[in-house]
């Protein structure tokens, strides 16, 4: 993951972001592990993506030691709390979501 050099630690400008981002649920990837979790947790891609659109920040948004900005949102989907562990990477081609764990 690059780092993002146009994002400053602000949690508003993190949420419009990733907003703007998973618009495009192509734009959204899940990590093995995110998946591994979503099976186990029965935690649809709808509700990640529900999350991810309509969420509110559970976790602040952070800079890791890779540069990387993540973040983890909560939501409330299908009558159980959702919240997603996701950070925003980089690309030529564009930005991208890249969920690293779903929790419930």
């Amino acid at each position: 993951m690059g780092q993002i050099k146009t994002l400053p630690l602000n949690d508003a400008n993190f949420l419009n972001r990733l907003r703007l981002i998973v618009a495009d649920s192509s734009k959204v990837v899940l990590l093995r592990h995110a998946k591994e979790r979503m099976r186990e947790r029965k935690v649809s891609f709808r509700q990640v993506l529900d999350c991810l659109r309509l969420g509110r920040l559970a976790e602040k948004a952070h800079q890791s030691i890779q540069g990387d900005w993540k973040a983890t949102l909560e939501h409330q989907c299908a009558g159980e709390i959702v919240r997603v562990a996701v950070a925003i990477e980089e690309q030529e081609s564009g930005d991208l979501a890249v969920v690293i764990t779903v929790m419930n």
